[in-house]
């Protein structure tokens, strides 16, 4: 017997794929004259955003980008990098945000692997680009068309080194062409590099519709006012910044542009653009703690931050609620589109003891609006812990905000996908009231300022020294950062040069801020198999017990 309920197929009229990329025009004909981007003397409001990311879609069509070509862009948080959010994506093709901190060799991989057809580079990081250029296989290379962006905000005095300038492809465009909205909402729409868990990054794969859903629940979660004002510390690079760009589309505000981060920009942003939501690591709501009083400026009460990397300890959060902020605590990684578990704060939990409250404080939370599942599971049999808040096991996540899978590695994706859930690596409790707290990583990631560091590619880093035997290497408390490398090393022979030495070799082997900032010269412990037991590390560290 068939269903009556069934007899109406999607049409035309009743099916639209769900994409982010509705919300500009939609933005643009509500508030043509509302801010939409602020970055030092450069103004555009809703309209001219959209018009430009018009140009930017048909400018790339005109060079010949198509769908499922790749577009890279290295750029820090201004106009230029918003507009690609939505233009790439427009265009057809897949949006590549390149770390603007990782070494030459790194983007040459990610360049290479993800099939690079068009580079936006920003001229702060030309010379970073052409060493990734001359990197790769000239064949490869000679395939990419580079775009220099110049932007009027930036001092520096940099010689071009692509085809041509941002505003000459955006002049290669027109604003006649329809608005391109995805064919299917299942299609790539940006393609993001883990930092490394694992030797090599691995590729991320977002689609259309997992954006447009994270964008609308965030705007129920978090972006409760009307017309907020965002200044984006988050990059653009990690995780599309969160999906806030196209969050703001949706509800008609404006995005204040961050070249640098610094606790003089934050509070110059906040005195002089009106911010009301900011989002980022927590160094920097060290940053803002710690700020000399010439740096500070007045803050209204009631600024919202949204904070996610390495947890925050809770006194962090309570320094900057003695400023006037609102801090939120959220979690997620790069393969759920950034934030998916939100620490969803109870007025009564202010009632509670000092002690307490910063036990909730530390918590992640649950699942948001726009998140099906999360659990904590016994990873071999996918059995849920209890719900005692001791008992540890694996953050698991079921959702439309989970990424299609990883790029041109099938294995990995099956792995990661095992039980019908994503696998997060990190291990967590679930409490009696179903809230979450992370306690530890499966893999070793150290996560230093919102940045994912791989133990396992600073050891091969350190094994490249002559000197160096066996190096381990942990993740150490850093005020500053939250989390540090900490490298315990076993030397050969007769060779011994200082830890200066040797991280000063890391620090000409990777990107600066993967290299550990402090060397033990110890012997490791280990197994009776010679597996290293970090754990014994860690609990040297903590203790002191160096010998």
């Amino acid at each position: 017997m068939t269903n009556p309920y069934d007899d109406f197929p999607a049409v035309q009229a009743n099916y639209v794929p769900l994409s982010p990329l509705s919300f500009l025009p939609r933005a643009a004909s509500i508030y043509p004259h509302g801010e939409a981007i602020i970055h030092g003397k450069r103004r555009y409001s809703w309209s001219e955003t959209f018009a430009r990311c018009r140009r930017l879609a048909t400018g790339l069509n005109a060079i010949g980008i198509s769908k499922g070509d790749t577009v890279s862009i290295i750029c820090p948080n201004i106009p230029e990098m918003v507009e690609a959010h939505f233009g790439v994506p427009a265009s057809g093709g897949v949006l590549n945000a390149i770390n603007t901190r990782l070494d030459a060799e790194t983007i040459a991989y990610i360049l290479t692997h993800g099939g690079c057809k068009v580079l936006l580079v920003d001229q702060e990081f030309a010379a970073t680009a052409t060493e990734a250029l001359a990197a790769m296989d000239a064949a490869d290379a000679a395939a990419i068309t580079v775009i220099d962006i110049i932007d009027s905000e930036y001092d520096g005095n940099v010689k071009p080194i692509g085809v041509c300038d941002y505003e000459a492809l955006l002049a290669k465009g027109n604003v006649s062409d329809p608005w391109r909205l995805p064919e299917n909402e299942w299609d790539a729409m940006t393609l993001n590099y883990t930092s490394g868990t694992t030797n090599r990054p691995k590729g991320v794969v977002y689609h259309h519709r997992g954006a447009y859903l994270l964008s609308k629940g965030t705007a129920c979660d978090w972006f409760i006012a009307k017309r907020p004002r965002y200044l984006a510390l988050v990059p653009l690079f990690h995780c599309n910044g969160w999906g806030h760009s196209w969050t703001m589309a949706a509800i008609g505000g404006t995005i204040i542009g961050a070249r640098t981060v610094s606790a003089k920009v934050i509070f110059d942003a906040i005195a002089d653009n009106g911010v009301t939501h900011f989002g980022g690591a927590p160094i920097v709501l060290s940053m803002i703690i710690n700020a000399d009083d010439a740096e500070k400026r007045p803050v209204p009460e009631g600024i919202q931050v949204i904070t996610a990397g390495a947890p925050p300890p809770p006194a962090v959060i309570t320094q900057m609620e003695a400023l006037g902020f609102e801090v939120t605590h959220v979690y997620g990684l790069t393969e759920t589109y950034g934030h998916v578990t939100m620490n969803v704060w109870h007025e009564e939990w202010d009632q509670d003891s000092n002690k307490n409250r910063d036990l909730l404080l530390a918590r992640q939370g649950v699942a948001m609006s726009f998140l099906e599942h999360q659990d904590v599971v016994k990873t071999e049999t996918m059995e849920p812990v209890p719900a005692d808040g001791e008992t540890i096991g694996e953050i698991v996540f079921r959702g439309n905000t989970v990424m299609k899978g990883y790029f041109k590695n099938q294995e990995a994706t099956d792995e990661a996908f095992k039980g019908g859930y994503f696998h997060s690596g990190d291990l967590a409790v679930k409490h009696p009231d179903g809230y979450v707290q992370i306690m530890d990583r499966l893999k070793d990631i150290i996560i230093s300022g919102g940045e994912n560091i791989s133990s396992v590619e600073v050891e091969a880093t350190l094994h490249k020294h002559p000197a160096v035997a066996l190096a381990a290497v942990v993740a150490m408390a850093d005020e500053k950062w939250g989390e540090v490398p900490c490298a315990f090393v076993e030397l050969k022979g007769d060779i011994a040069p200082g830890e200066d030495e040797l991280i000063a070799f890391c620090r000409e082997h990777m990107a600066s801020y993967k290299r550990p900032k402090k060397i033990v010269f110890t012997t490791i412990p280990k197994t009776a198999t010679g597996k290293m037991q970090k754990f014994e590390l860690r609990r040297m560290l903590k203790d002191g017990d160096f010998s």
